[in-house]
């Protein structure tokens, strides 16, 4: 009879300790990161009294007799499972999806303690700490290497209020562009470059070659110029050079008198202005097809230089004083102010064939035609010779964190239909920065390099300068930058295709110094810094413990968990990796428990109570009946 009272007892006893487990699950409903627990029942040893015995012959077998004595509780589960991700609004709050917990430490990263609970903060010191004060572990920006080191063992994450980061000064431009290779463009250039001595400028700006040997322009290939409106001249080459055709321009003075043949040759070697002839009679008028093959004076050019050079030898035989130069914007100008006969000047064009046009070259001349009286100021011009050009610029900074342009300027050299074309480019920064440049240009660097492509597009092959940069105001000389236009035979630099010529993107790794502005967190668990400089870089990301058996943490209070024998070592490392989740900033796991069912098993713990009470009183009420027998 007495042990019924016990079993009672005991099953008071356990659903007490049942109704302690869920009114603390009930409790902790709102707590950041808590796991609800389950009181798991077990029955006590039974009270044997009768073994059981096997069938012998016709009689079969028994069953053991046994009495049980009551119940116990043999554990308590913690259920590690995910709770649900709340948005916040602080971006120091970090909750984990997926397996994994916090490292904290309250003795500098002696000894460790886990939690699931990420309401983070900075402290006065800059310390990353949870609401216990406990410092966030994890790993810190190397300050050499200036990068996070996540295979390092970890220590106290801290970031010291006011934090800066010095300019780094920039070692590398990277360009992605695009160089039209089209026969139309709309970025050009004058075929033009001041003489650096022996010009003579006069007043009205104009510049005059007082000698041939000083005189310098582009060395432009004119098979690869463009007219005033952006069109390709196209010209054919004269073959096997001089004497055999070539595009060109026919000019005549003097209403008829003096004829002359401009013809273009691709050849340099070949250019022959000095009008020696190449058959026939001096001074015969144009054939019906409109060429002057016939003529004595047969004048070969390559460039706007040598084309200068031939008209000047024409005009001047035809007027003593005659100058004919090429100005600022590109464009041949005769000037007769100086010469001593009146000058009729007519253009047409000139062709080898019916087949061989050339009206985009001659249209660019026509506007020489007229009369220029000796003289007289008025000059007469063609319209400009252009090369196709781009160019594109960035800031680079030196190493106290001061800007300077980079300017980058592509002037198409030559085209080849078989090989490919090929650009030229210039590097120039303003002064006093200099680059390396011939003096008295030292922030200039012309040429600084050809740029060759193959027939598809793609970088064939570039030369690069040596560009040591020195700012001259106080930074670090000679400062080392590197142009980086794309892998060979690769697209992803520059290339040239019959597209606009644009830059889609230009990039350099330097910055000014800057100061702390805010902080995210990613998924990583990286602690990334905003500067004032425009710069974000991990400053620091939090480490992440996983256990083998997380159900063997042994709780410690304040949403603490410690290491236990039955738990295994931590294993640390970065979040989202070898099995561990991410994190996510803004955010916090709420509790797991679910209030419907923790209400749920109140009742059953309740009912499992009162059964085990009406045990005992129906326990006593046998024990009166049992005591009453004696009266």
């Amino acid at each position: 009879m007495l042990k019924s009272l016990f079993s009672g007892v005991s099953g008071l006893q356990s659903h007490q300790i049942a109704m302690d487990v869920e009114s603390n699950n009930i409790a902790n409903v709102n707590t950041v990161g808590f796991k609800y627990s389950r009181a798991n029942f077990a029955d006590l040893l039974a009270q044997t009294n009768q073994i059981a015995t096997a069938p012998q012959g016709a009689l079969g077998g028994k069953n053991a007799v046994q009495v049980g004595l009551g119940t116990s509780i043999n554990s308590v589960t913690r259920i590690h499972s995910q709770g649900s991700i709340q948005n916040t609004d602080k971006n120091t709050d970090v909750a984990i999806q997926g397996d994994g917990f916090f490292v904290v430490s309250s003795d500098g990263g002696n000894t460790y303690k886990y939690s699931r609970s990420g309401d983070f903060k900075f402290d006065a010191s800059g310390n990353f700490v949870d609401n216990n004060g406990f410092i966030v572990q994890g790993w810190s920006r190397d300050k050499d290497t200036g990068k996070v080191d996540s295979t390092t063992p970890i220590s106290n994450i801290q970031i010291k209020p006011g934090l800066t980061t010095p300019a780094n000064a920039s070692t590398e431009v990277v360009v992605k562009a695009n160089l039209n290779s089209g026969d139309h463009v709309s970025q050009y250039g004058p075929s033009y470059k001041m003489a650096s001595n022996g010009d003579l400028t006069l007043a009205d700006g104009r510049v005059v070659a007082t000698a041939d040997a000083s005189y310098q322009s582009y060395v432009d290939d004119m098979g690869v110029m463009f007219s005033a409106a952006g069109d390709a001249f196209n010209l054919a080459s004269a073959a096997n050079g001089p004497g055999v055709g070539g595009d060109g321009i026919l000019l005549s003075i003097d209403g008829g008198a003096n004829y002359a043949e401009f013809r273009f040759t691709s050849n340099s070697t070949d250019v022959n202005t000095a009008g020696t002839g190449a058959g026939g009679t001096a001074n015969t008028p144009p054939q019906s097809d409109g060429s002057a093959s016939n003529s004595t004076n047969v004048f070969y050019f390559n460039t706007i230089a040598d084309l200068r050079k031939a008209i000047q030898n024409h005009v001047s035989a035809a007027s003593v004083g005659a100058v004919a130069t090429v100005n600022a914007q590109g464009k041949v100008e005769i000037d007769n102010s100086g010469g001593a006969s009146d000058l009729s000047i007519a253009v047409a064009g000139v062709e080898d064939s019916n087949t061989v046009k050339n009206e985009t070259f001659t249209n660019n001349f026509l506007t020489l035609s007229g009369n220029i009286i000796a003289g007289s100021t008025s000059t007469k011009q063609s319209q400009a010779v252009n090369a196709a050009t781009h160019s594109t610029s960035i800031d680079i900074y030196d190493s106290l964190g001061s800007k300077h342009t980079l300017k980058i300027d592509y002037r198409k050299a030559s085209s080849d239909p078989t090989k490919g074309s090929s650009w030229d480019y210039i590097v120039s920064v303003p002064k006093p920065g200099d680059i390396g440049g011939q003096s008295p240009n030292q922030n200039i660097i012309d040429p600084a390099g050809t740029i060759n492509f193959d027939t598809q597009g793609a970088i064939a092959g570039y030369t690069i300068p040596s560009i040591d940069f020195t700012g001259n105001n106080g930074s670090k000389p000679n400062q080392a930058v590197t142009l980086d236009f794309g892998k060979i035979n690769g697209f992803e630099g520059i290339t040239s295709f019959d597209n606009p010529s644009a830059t889609s993107g230009i990039s350099q790794d330097g910055y000014p110094g800057g100061d702390l502005l805010g902080i995210r967190i990613d998924q990583s668990g990286t602690l990334v810094g905003s500067f004032s400089n425009g710069r974000s870089f991990g400053l620091a990301k939090i480490g992440m413990a996983k256990f083998a058996n997380n159900e063997g943490l042994v709780a410690d209070g304040s949403n603490i968990y410690l290491q236990s024998a039955n738990s295994g070592d931590p294993i640390i490392g970065s979040a989202a990796t070898a099995g561990r989740g991410f994190m996510q900033s803004a955010a916090l796991e709420a509790s797991n428990v679910d209030l419907s069912k923790s209400l749920t098993n109140l009742i059953i713990i309740q009912r499992g109570y009162q059964a085990n009470g009406k045990t005992i009183t129906t326990s006593d009420t046998l024990l009166e009946t049992l005591i009453g027998l004696k009266r």
